[in-house]
C-alpha cells in the first residue's frame, strides 16, 4: 500500500522527504487522531517503525487509509501540494469513520500504546467510556 500510494505522490509532483512526511501526517491524524510523532510517542517508540508496532487492526485501519487516499488521487489528479493535503485528509477520514465504528461496536479503543514487544505504556485495550 505505502509504495503504491508514494509512487502516486510522486506521479502528482509531490517531492520525497518532507512533503511525504506532511502528508503522512495528515492521514494519521485524520484516521487515528494523532501525528506520527504523537502516536510513536504513545508506543513509547523512539526509532523504531510505527508500522512494525502497530497491532493488526492499526495496521489494517493504516492501510485503509493509505489506499483509500490512493484511489481518490488516481480519480481526482491533484496539481498541487494543497490538493494533495486535502486528499490526504479525505482518505484517512474514511478510515477514521471507520475506526469509531469499530470502537462503538466494540467498546474499545483501536489506537493503543501496545507495541511490538508487547508491552503497553498504558492504554492498550482501553475501554471507552
Amino acid at each position: 500500500m505505502r509504495k503504491e500510494l508514494t509512487d502516486e505522490w510522486e506521479n502528482r509532483g509531490v517531492k520525497k522527504g518532507q512533503a511525504f512526511a506532511i502528508l503522512t501526517d495528515e492521514i494519521t491524524k485524520a484516521w487515528a487522531g494523532k501525528t506520527v510523532k504523537e502516536y510513536k510517542n504513545l508506543k513509547g517508540l523512539k526509532k523504531e517503525n510505527l508500522r512494525d508496532n502497530m497491532t493488526n487492526l492499526e495496521l489494517v485501519l493504516n492501510m485503509l487509509a493509505e489506499a483509500t487516499t490512493t484511489e481518490i488521487s488516481k480519480e481526482k489528479k491533484p496539481a498541487t501540494f494543497e490538493e494533495n493535503r486535502t486528499i490526504a485528509k479525505q482518505g484517512g477520514n474514511i478510515a477514521g469513520n471507520t475506526r469509531r465504528a469499530i470502537e462503538e461496536k466494540s467498546g474499545k479503543k483501536i489506537v493503543s500504546s501496545q507495541n511490538a514487544k508487547g508491552i503497553g505504556v498504558g492504554t492498550e485495550n482501553k475501554k471507552l467510556k
